[in-house]
């Protein structure tokens, strides 16, 4: 779990379509809001920049399948012979007015849901049952939930019921002129490369569903492009940054190699 407050510095994000607009919209009217896409394509930058053009504090949540509620609001401790109540990262976001991330959400408990319902409609309230306090959402408090709908199944899937207490937006990966600036920004890596790199990432975005069960994402370009920028092998770069995150089969691996090989000739 990371909290991160107000910085002066802005972490950067290129927007693509209207989702700047509408997280605005969605904080200011006091609107949860889900977002649905893809690995590492640029979900958590977003809320980091939008929290930081806000001025809001930032508690980001990593769901896992052992996340329960209790983690969330808090639970009981003991310490110097005493029992005290420590809040959870939930809590302590409605205390303070903070923006609140859970990142894919549908990984955790399904006990972790219930909680979240009284936050997300227009009560704005978080029941923590263990002492008896009720917790109202000041107007600066938010809560942002997101997952990747391409891993969603019959154990693992957004109830309707839940779905639809959230304005929701869908991200997608950027387009290419949209991606290049991405990496460039991020790395100062050259344009010739960049755009390499963009063509690969696309060659590869073909076999999704396919022969893979991932796309290769931004994060990863951008892994790749650290890696070429600071002298080592655009080949290797590509191996150990995009490819072999892909995929433990060797023989996908190499196969997806020579794509590699093919789209990253920088001669």
């Amino acid at each position: 779990m990371n909290m991160s407050k107000n910085r002066d510095d802005i972490p950067y994000y290129q927007d693509q379509h209207n989702e700047i607009e509408l997280f605005e919209h969605a904080y200011n009217n006091q609107l949860p809001l889900l977002i649905k896409g893809p690995t590492g394509c640029g979900k958590t930058r977003f809320i980091q920049h939008m929290a930081a053009k806000l001025g809001r504090p930032l508690y980001t949540i990593a769901c896992h399948d052992d996340l329960t509620a209790a983690d969330l609001v808090g639970r009981h401790l003991i310490g110097d012979g005493e029992t005290y109540w420590h809040d959870g990262p939930l809590a302590k976001a409605v205390r303070e007015g903070a923006i609140c991330y859970l990142d894919e959400v549908v990984e955790a408990r399904k006990d972790t849901t219930v909680v979240l319902h009284p936050l997300s409609d227009d009560r704005r309230i978080l029941p923590i049952e263990r002492t008896g306090e009720v917790l109202h959402a000041p107007p600066e408090f938010m809560l942002v939930v997101s997952y990747n709908p391409g891993y969603q199944n019959l154990l693992k899937g957004m109830k309707p019921s839940t779905r639809q207490r959230f304005v929701s937006m869908r991200f997608n990966y950027p387009d290419s002129e949209t991606e290049t600036k991405i990496i460039q920004q991020e790395t100062s890596i050259d344009n010739a490369t960049a755009t390499k790199l963009i063509e690969l990432a696309h060659a590869l975005r073909v076999l999704k569903d396919h022969d893979l069960e991932e796309s290769a994402s931004t994060r990863l370009l951008v892994y790749a492009a650290t890696l070429i920028n600071s002298g080592f092998d655009p080949i290797e770069a590509c191996r150990a940054a995009i490819i072999e995150p892909l995929s433990d089969d060797e023989k996908t691996v190499e196969a997806l190699m020579e794509v590699v090989k093919a789209k990253m000739d920088l001669s």
